[in-house]
Parts: C-alpha cells; sequence; structure tokens
C-alpha cells in the first residue's frame, strides 16, 4: 500500500509539472546597448541567460547597438552584455511574453565607484552595525561574479540605478534540531573593489535564548587563473544540553582555491576546520580538519571529475546558510562525536542547453553518522538533546559503503525544470526492538543494509502571479534513518517537500516583499517509534517541519 502511494505522489509531481499553465506562442527579446553617455555600442557580446545563469543563445550588436532574440520559450531570463573595456552589465528578472524590450547600459569600472557613498563609515562604529550595513546598501552598485565572469554590474529593472541588495527575513519554524521558534534573518553582500566580494548573514531567535548562527566569507577573483575564497561560520545555542553540558558552540573556517588549467582542467582543493563544545561542563572539545578536493576535465558539454570529501552534506542545508559549514555533531556514549569520514568518487556528466544527465561510482567510510528522533530525553540518556523542538540526536554505528548515482534532468517549456535521480547504496536500518531498555540501547541497534534511493524533483515559477515553487520526493525504505550517499551533492530531502514564494509588493522598485512556506517531510514518513523513558520516542531520516514568513528585499 505504501509503494502504491510513494508511486502516486512521484507521478501527481510529474503530471503537475508536465501540464502547461497555459498556451503561449514563442516571443523576443529585443533592445539598444548603451554606454553611459547615451552612445549606442557596436559589436557587444549580448547573452540571454536562463534563472540558473546558464546561456540559452548569444548575439552581437549591431551599427545601431541593436540585438534581437528569436522563437524564445515564454518565462524569466537574464540579459548579459559583455563589450571591451567595460564591466559586464545584467539585467534580471526579465519575463518574456510576447514581445519584450531590453535596453542595456555599460559602464566602466571608474563610473561604478563613482556610486559609492561618499561618508565613510566613523572609526567608532561597531563592527557589528547592522543598521549602516542596511542603510547604506541602496547607495552602493551591486557588482557579483558569474559562474563564466569574474565581475558583474546588476540591474533588476528598466533604466536603475545597479544597487546592493539586502534581504531580511522574519520567520517560524516548527520541528527543525536547533532552529525551531520565531527566527530573524539578515543578509549582505559588499564588493568594495573589482575583484573582491564580502558576503555576511546572521540567524538569531528575538528575545530568547534559542540561539544564533551567523557566517562571513570573502572571495578574490584571480582572472583566468582561479580564485581563492574563504568562510567563517559560528553558531551559539545556549538550550542544547546533554551528558550534564549546558549550550552548545560550533565553529567552521572553510578556505579553498581554485585553479584553472587552460579550459578543459579545473582543481579546487581546500580544508575545512571545525570545532564543537559545550560552554559550561563541556565532556570534550571537538577539533578536527576536513580536507576536501575535486579535479575535472571538461570536453565540450561533457566532464570527468573526481572527488573526494571528508565531511558529509546535509540535504536540509545550502551554501547560503551558516549551517552548511558547520559540523554536524551528535553523543556517543557521554562524549560529543563529530560525523565524518572519507568519501571517493569518479563521475562523468553531460549538459546540453536544455537538459542533463551524470553518473558516478562511489566508496565511503562514515563515522559517527547521526541519528534524529523525536521525544523526551533524560539524564543519562547520553544524547544531544534541543527541548526547544523536542529533537535528539546521537551517534549510530561507522560504517563503510560503496555504490552508484545516476540523475537526468530536463526544462520543459515554460521554464519548468525536472530532475530525477536513483542511488545504491548502504544506509542505516532501525531494527524492531520489542523491549528497549534505554535510548542508547537503540542507537546503538542501528545496522547498515543494502539499500536503494529514489527521487524526483519539479521547480518553476506560475505565469501572471509570479509564484516560486519548488516540490520534490525522495523515496527509501521507511526502516531506514540515515540517507543513502551521504557525501552527494545537491540531493534532495527526504520524502514529500514543498518550498513556496510569493511575491506581494513591490514599493518604489527598491523593496521587494515576498512571503515564504518551506514544508519538509509533509506526509510524515520513515517513522519508527519506540516506547522509552515512559513515552515514545520516534526515529525518522527527516522530521516533519514547517517554517513560514516574510523576507523583504532592498
Amino acid at each position: 500500500m505504501m509503494r502504491r502511494l510513494h508511486l502516486v505522489s512521484m507521478i501527481a509531481l510529474f503530471v503537475v509539472a508536465s501540464v502547461p499553465l497555459r498556451a503561449a506562442l514563442p516571443g523576443s527579446v529585443s533592445g539598444v546597448v548603451r554606454d553611459s553617455s547615451g552612445v549606442p555600442q557596436i559589436g557587444v557580446v549580448v547573452q540571454l541567460l536562463r534563472p540558473d545563469m546558464s546561456v540559452t543563445a548569444a548575439v552581437y550588436t549591431g551599427s545601431k547597438g541593436e540585438f534581437t532574440f528569436k522563437d524564445i520559450f515564454p518565462g524569466k531570463y537574464a540579459v548579459k552584455a559583455m563589450g571591451a573595456s567595460f564591466l559586464p552589465s545584467l539585467r534580471e528578472n526579465v519575463r518574456v511574453r510576447a514581445t519584450t524590450i531590453v535596453n542595456l547600459t555599460l559602464n566602466t569600472l571608474y563610473e561604478v565607484m563613482q556610486w559609492l557613498p561618499t561618508e565613510p563609515r566613523s572609526a567608532n562604529a561597531r563592527k557589528d552595525d547592522w543598521e549602516w550595513t542596511l542603510r547604506s546598501a541602496a547607495n552602493r552598485p551591486l557588482l557579483r561574479w558569474l559562474e563564466d565572469g569574474p565581475l558583474v554590474v546588476v540591474s533588476d529593472r528598466p533604466g536603475g540605478r545597479p544597487k546592493l541588495k539586502a534581504r531580511l527575513m522574519a520567520t517560524g519554524q516548527n520541528g527543525t534540531f536547533g532552529e525551531s521558534g520565531e527566527r530573524f534573518t539578515a543578509s549582505v553582500e559588499d564588493t568594495p573593489s573589482n575583484s573582491r566580494e564580502l558576503l555576511a548573514r546572521v540567524d538569531f531567535a528575538p528575545n530568547t535564548d534559542a540561539g544564533m548562527e551567523s557566517m562571513l566569507g570573502f572571495r578574490q577573483d584571480l582572472g583566468f587563473a582561479g580564485s581563492v575564497e574563504s568562510m567563517a561560520a559560528i553558531s551559539i545555542h545556549p538550550v542544547i544540553e546533554g551528558s550534564g553540558g549546558e549550550g552548545l558552540d560550533e565553529a567552521a573556517l572553510r578556505s579553498s582555491e581554485t585553479i584553472n588549467l587552460g579550459d578543459e582542467f579545473e582543481i579546487d582543493a581546500g580544508a575545512q576546520q571545525v570545532m564543537a563544545r559545550f560552554t559550561q561542563d563541556s565532556p570534550n572539545t571537538i577539533l578536527a580538519a576536513l580536507p576536501f578536493a575535486t579535479v575535472a576535465w571538461r570536453a565540450g558539454n561533457s566532464t570527468v571529475s573526481y572527488r573526494m570529501a571528508t565531511a558529509a552534506v546535509s540535504a536540509n542545508e545550502d551554501e547560503s546558510r551558516a549551517g552548511y559549514y558547520l559540523p554536524r555533531i551528535s553523543m556517543r556514549d557521554g562524549q560529543l562525536a563529530l560525523e565524518h569520514g572519507l568519501h571517493q568518487e569518479i563521475g562523468w556528466m553531460r549538459r546540453t542547453d536544455a537538459s542533463g544527465v551524470s553518473f558516478l561510482v562511489y566508496s565511503d567510510r562514515l563515522e559517527n553518522p547521526v541519528i534524529e528522533a523525536s521525544g523526551r530525553a533524560v539524564a543519562g540518556d547520553g544524547v544531544l538533546s534541543d527541548p526547544t523542538s523536542g529533537l535528539m540526536r546521537g551517534a549510530g554505528q561507522s560504517f563503510a559503503s560503496a555504490g552508484f548515482m545516476a540523475a537526468v534532468e530536463h526544462r520543459m517549456a515554460g521554464g519548468s525544470l525536472i530532475r530525477m535521480s536513483y542511488a545504491d547504496g548502504d544506509a542505516l536500518v532501525m531494527p524492531a526492538i520489542v523491549h528497549p531498555t534505554s535510548l542508547s540501547q537503540v542507537f546503538s541497534a542501528a545496522r547498515p543494509h543494502h539499500a536503494q534511493m529514489y527521487a524526483i524533483s519539479l521547480s518553476g515559477t506560475l505565469d501572471g502571479t509570479g509564484t516560486r515553487w519548488h516540490a520534490s520526493y525522495r523515496w527509501q525504505p521507511a526502516d531506514t534513518v540515515t540517507p543513502i550517499a551521504p557525501f552527494s551533492v545537491g540531493a534532495i530531502k527526504p520524502y514529500l517537500n514543498l518550498h513556496l514564494g510569493q511575491p506581494i509588493a513591490t514599493h518604489h522598485d527598491r523593496l521587494n516583499i515576498e512571503a515564504l512556506l518551506d514544508v519538509n517531510n509533509l506526509l510524515a514518513e520513515g517513522y519508527r517509534p519506540y516506547l522509552l523513558n515512559g513515552g515514545v520516542v520516534v526515529f525518522a531520516q527527516d522530521q516533519r517541519s514547517i517554517g513560514a514568513g516574510v523576507a523583504f528585499t532592498f
């Protein structure tokens, strides 16, 4: 019965994305490229980009600076212009329906620097003066890196002067370890020179001791040679406790360098230094270095790569959040335990304008895999407990695994993207213990078992309302409590998940307001309940969680 429900859910998601939202004929995008004084620019390269910034078409401007893209499917695009002696110019959020006009202005670096605030920050201002950062953000240009170029001047409205964007979010979450309750998030980006970028983000719970996470990043572009990048992240969670210790503090420093050897070879290597301990009465302190490296060879649309990693990747985190860089911590025998291991893979990928396919084989060794459960923990259980969310974490048995993973994706008419993947490997399975005597007994009883994973994800934007949506479903056996292929990048979250972003209002083209909704494991699948401590403790690969809020983008 459950297998039928899984099959029906996946088919339903596929059908929803396959049905066109409304019949639409191909449109066109045309315009003129000028410099800041209004002179048309001849021979400028103009690219039409998808939302993921991949190139779908490219043309040169004519004798009057004009360009045209014909037979374009309706949807959301970006238009980028690149000319000699100018910084590239990018217009985002271009909606193509019938005939769309996009005029671009190219600026030199000197002209961009004139937009910077003339009043410097005072010497006695606090380093964490977020108010100054957000006030000055509207007066600065937005200079940003894209995957195919070092620096781009970005605007998101016709005739708009480029500006730095800041984002504020107010959300409420339930069912997330260390992050349940009300949360405020502030993100800013600064580009102090033509080859450097600074990023900052802070996430905290107001008027409570629920905790805080923050991150600060730096990136230096080295032109054709590559780039260097550093990212620091910390988290402070006063309410998390375990084995007599209180207040979990975590920190991570990630540094990497990308080296380009011509157009064919790319090497990305670095290390992540991590630390974790309790603020009070910590039984131990975790200090570790987790190296990583990737070597890729490109030939046309195909890429062959080798990847080595020592830190597992959480499907519930992305690179814009501090949690992506922080260590995954649990407890074993009253001591803090770090999830880590050794992952090696050899992969092949081929990507075209509308589709992509990938295949890889891997070998893993995973130490202290994190197992999560909901319920009431008592003294002596030897687990990491978050009283706010009612969740706890313990370390499972270390194990080795080998398998393969395949994925295929395709962008359909209207811009919707569908991605399907399959993985084969090992995961920890919770056995049926009839009368467990302790919580530690259940955690230690988990054993590795060979299994398979099937996943599908769909995403797009509704024409007319501008609603951004992403739906996904990942199935693997219900008794598994850890993911198959835990080191995979871009993994789909377990079971049925839904994300919605609905634009509410735009004020003077400067303030955009958007309502957000995130639901993970909507059907509460994969639950393994046990009767312990006079109550029920439920183990699951991913607990059901709900988050909603409002985002303000400046």
